[in-house]
């Protein structure tokens, strides 16, 4: 931004002794000096060149003293243009690709991160939220404008991304895909987001995917290729409009979590491993609210075989390998306990 910026004064400051020294050599000059002569003297004199002089200043000192003038300043900022050019296209270009190696190769060393294909709004919204839960994660992404939008708008100076097409197996396989955890398509054709979910799939049996959804035909098809889940914006937005009306006091306070900047207060998972020194004991043992300030609210047995999610658990409750403990707190305290559980 330095650089660009320092170039854009160089070649106003440019523009302004050229024009100055056209204007001065037609009013010195006398009206035999025509546009194309006075331009042409002014062009030759600040780049220095040394060929003759087109508009004759043997018969007037003061055309010549302003001629010395526009060699003195004239070369000093013609100098400092070119020198602001070289810095702009060699330092910033080196600086490019020192950038993109290091950047490449953070992204070589992540795992169990997350990839997000496309940046659409729909895509923007769930950067967003990675960023918020310090989650690791990659955008692979068509549009580098896309990209810089994001980042001059939000605090996303560090976002890992790759410029490519999604639908690539190889763009895929430089985001980590076959070491990622999970996947969000988001791109605005429903086509595109299936060929993704059958590439990736193949490629990842283990990754969870989340697929952007249009039209309702596409969902079944989109399950059936290897997406665990589809989401459509519409769907969504017609059922947020209803809690809006049936309760509105709800969706207030849930956007508050959201939104609220001096913490971060989500409703995570907590999966307990078969190692977890949590297995066999009790939540009242744990004690989630006074150690780690976290609320349980719902958990499910999945190492029984149980589909179902037994809300508001008793502090007699004991903890099994499999279990899933849905709780509500600040993230800084869920990673704590996903550390310790």
């Amino acid at each position: 931004m330095e650089l660009r910026r320092r170039l854009i004064y160089a070649v106003i400051l440019l523009l302004a002794v050229t024009t100055l020294s056209v204007a001065g050599y037609l009013w010195l000059g006398g009206p035999q000096v025509t546009f194309l002569q006075a331009l042409y003297m002014a062009v030759i004199t600040l780049a220095g060149v040394g060929y003759g002089e087109i508009v004759d200043t043997s018969h007037s000192p003061m055309l010549r003293v302003f001629n010395m003038f526009v060699v003195l300043v004239g070369v000093t900022i013609t100098v400092y243009v070119f020198s602001s050019v070289t810095a702009f296209l060699v330092e910033g270009e080196i600086t490019n690709i020192f950038w993109r190696r290091r950047m490449q190769k953070r992204i070589s060393e992540l795992k169990d991160h997350y990839v997000v294909c496309g940046l659409g709004m729909t895509g923007r919204y769930a950067v967003e939220e990675l960023q918020k839960t310090g989650t690791p994660f990659v955008v692979v992404e068509t549009h580098e404008e896309n990209i810089q939008k994001l980042r001059e708008h939000k605090d996303l100076s560090n976002l890992l991304y790759i410029i490519g097409d999604a639908t690539d197996d190889e763009v895929l396989t430089e985001a980590g895909i076959s070491r990622a955890r999970g996947l969000i398509v988001a791109l605005s054709a429903d086509k595109d987001n299936l060929v993704i979910i059958v590439m990736v799939r193949q490629m990842n049996p283990k990754i969870r995917i989340v697929a952007r959804c249009t039209d309702p035909k596409f969902s079944e098809k989109m399950l059936k290729a290897g997406a665990n889940s589809t989401v459509s914006p519409t769907h969504i937005g017609g059922l947020r409009m209803a809690s809006e009306v049936l309760r509105p006091h709800v969706v207030s306070f849930l956007d508050l979590m959201l939104k609220e900047q001096s913490r971060t207060l989500r409703v995570e998972e907590v999966e307990i491993g078969s190692a977890s020194p949590w297995v066999g004991k009790t939540l009242a043992q744990i004690d989630l609210r006074t150690a780690y300030n976290l609320l349980p609210m719902a958990v499910k047995r999945t190492s029984a075989g149980d589909s179902n999610y037994h809300v508001n658990p008793p502090d007699s409750l004991t903890i099994e390998k499999g279990m899933i403990l849905i709780v509500i707190g600040d993230i800084k305290d869920l990673h704590r306990v996903r550390q310790e559980a």
